[in-house]
Parts: structure tokens; sequence; C-alpha cells
């Protein structure tokens, strides 16, 4: 049986220390907030490099015709889109978020751009997923993981849901790498982001919230490590734009 969780057990949401079971709401409030303008907030956050990094991310994903693949975190659907060519009319693409405000906006969106069959949406926690073991040849999680509160459980679910041999795939902000541009990208995020926030959203603080998320975010190597803990194999990481997001992929034995 698992251990009732602590009742006086605190994590980070941002820079703030809260308590475990707030952490789903406060995130949820976030998202809910910035639904209608997700893909503002992610331009904002890359100066609109995220596309390419989405592209990239998809062109090197194991992935084949007629495979099952759920998507985490699929917020807009902007992944499942990408990845739908690849696992053609016979593949299933499952979008799995928990904010019911985020799946629908995905829903809506895939459904304006003709993507309507072979795609499901489930709203989900990615701590305790709703499907039987070894359901899905592909697992993708593109800048969701940051924002789960219980990441080793989340990873471990990855790992349940995988079929021996499918391949996990978490694209995430991580820890910049080069030395001179940490400054800058400190700048950017903690001065600027909110700022855009307020003018073009209306909303400050859940900017506030992601640019520190970013920082509490597990860097590369020790990301790689729980993802080896979990029961992934083969684990590796790959920075892209010197650090400031990494793709991580593991495989299921």
């Amino acid at each position: 049986m698992n251990a009732k969780p602590d009742p006086q057990a605190t994590t980070h949401f941002g820079f703030r220390d809260v308590p475990v079971a707030q952490k789903q709401k406060l995130v949820a409030e976030v998202f809910t907030s910035v639904a209608g303008k997700y893909d503002l907030m992610n331009d904002a956050m890359s100066l609109g490099i995220h596309r390419l990094w989405k592209r990239f991310f998809v062109a090197t994903t194991q992935v084949r015709k007629g495979d099952r693949v759920l998507d985490l975190a699929g917020g807009t659907g902007d992944i499942a889109a990408l990845l739908k060519d690849r696992v053609g009319d016979t593949g299933a693409l499952v979008l799995g978020d928990i904010n019911g405000d985020m799946l629908r906006v995905g829903r809506d969106r895939m459904t304006d751009r003709g993507n309507v069959r072979g795609f499901e949406y489930v709203q989900c926690n990615a701590e305790c997923l709703p499907f039987p073991d070894a359901s899905f040849d592909l697992v993708t999680m593109a800048f969701g993981l940051r924002n789960v509160t219980d990441k080793d459980a989340a990873l471990r679910e990855i790992a349940r849901v995988l079929r021996p041999g499918g391949q996990a795939r978490v694209l995430e902000f991580s820890e910049v790498q080069a030395e001179w541009f940490k400054p800058i990208y400190d700048f950017h995020s903690f001065k600027v982001l909110p700022k855009l926030g307020s003018l073009f959203a209306g909303d400050a603080e859940s900017y506030q919230y992601l640019a520190e998320s970013i920082r509490k975010h597990p860097p590369q190597r020790e990301l790689k490590a729980m993802m080896e803990a979990a029961g992934l194999a083969r684990c590796s990481f790959r920075n892209l734009s010197a650090g400031i997001v990494a793709i991580h992929t593991g495989y299921k034995v």
C-alpha cells in the first residue's frame, strides 16, 4: 500500500514553498489563466524558438506508422499535430493533460486544423495514469514535467505504460550551460517575461511562476538519473540552444 502523504510536507511552487497538497491546485490556476494565451506564453519564454525545438523533438523521436502514442501535458496539441503524419491513419494519438481548459483549447485547435480522426483526449494526472501497463509505443511530454508535483511518480508511470522497446521522450527547459549567457537569460526570465505577461495576458504572476519553475526543475544530469531510477534504460539527453532546453530519452526494457 502507498503511504499517505505527510500533511506537513512541502514542495516548491516557483521559488515559494507550499504544502504538497496545494501545488496541483496552484499550477492548475496558472494554466487555466494562460490557456487562451498559451502560444503567447511559449513565444515570450523562448523568443519564438519553441516551434523549432518542438519540430526537432518530433523529428528525432522513435515512432512508426501504426504506433500508439501518449502525449502528456498535451496542451494545445502542438506535439500531437506534428506526430500525426508519423503514426499515419493506422496509428493513434492520445492527448493527456491534467488541466481541462488546456485540453479544450487543444481539442478545438486540432479540430480547426482538420485533425479529428485518430485523436483521443483524456484529462489525467501524470502521476497516476488511467491506462493499462504496456499501452503505448511512445510517450512524449513537452514543457510539462517541471509543473508536476511528484516528478518521480510521473516518470514511473511513463515507464509503466510503455510497451517493451517503447520510448519515453521529455522536452523541457533546463540549465543553461554557457556562463556568459546566464545573466542575459535571467534578465529575460525575471524582468522581461513578467512584464510581457502583464502587457499581453494581464497576468504577470503566472509568467513569474513559469520563469521560477524552470530554475527549480532538475538539471540535465539529475533528470537523467531520475529517469533511470524510474525504470527506464539507455537514458540520455541532448541540449538545444546552449541548454535552455534539453531533450531527454529513455527506453522500456
